[in-house]
């Protein structure tokens, strides 16, 4: 003769633990936009302070230890192409987008529209 045992475990999650759960999940979230946002901002060439400055204008705030270590993994992977030049008395690094990182863009822009046209229909559904 065979008995069947079930057992519930309830997970108590504190505030803290919870809070940490949704700002991991955030970042994630943010850190593709960021990407995205990057790239169609440098669409036309930039420097990183005007770059963060136009982010931030649109409500996407960077700091410069995400911006800066974002731009150059970018360009190794050869979506950006960046110069020095002087500007104002200063050299400042410029960055734009290289041929392989419009075609990447555009194809993350059509990826991005079909995402967020599925999620609005599963949002309406909810």
């Amino acid at each position: 003769m065979y008995h069947t045992v079930y057992v519930t475990s309830y997970m108590t999650t504190s505030m803290t633990a919870r809070a940490e759960v949704f700002e991991n999940l955030k970042l994630e979230l943010r850190r593709g936009c960021l990407t995205l946002a990057v790239l169609t901002q440098l669409r036309t060439e930039q420097y990183g302070y005007t770059l963060r400055k136009a982010l931030a204008e649109d409500g996407l705030e960077i700091d410069e230890g995400t911006l800066y270590p974002l731009l150059r993994r970018l360009e190794t992977q050869g979506l950006l192409v960046s110069q020095w030049r002087e500007e104002d008395k200063r050299n400042k690094r410029f960055y734009r987008l290289s041929p392989q990182g419009e075609l990447t863009l555009n194809q993350l822009l059509s990826e991005w529209q079909r995402i967020n046209t599925s999620l609005g229909k599963i949002l309406q559904e909810a």
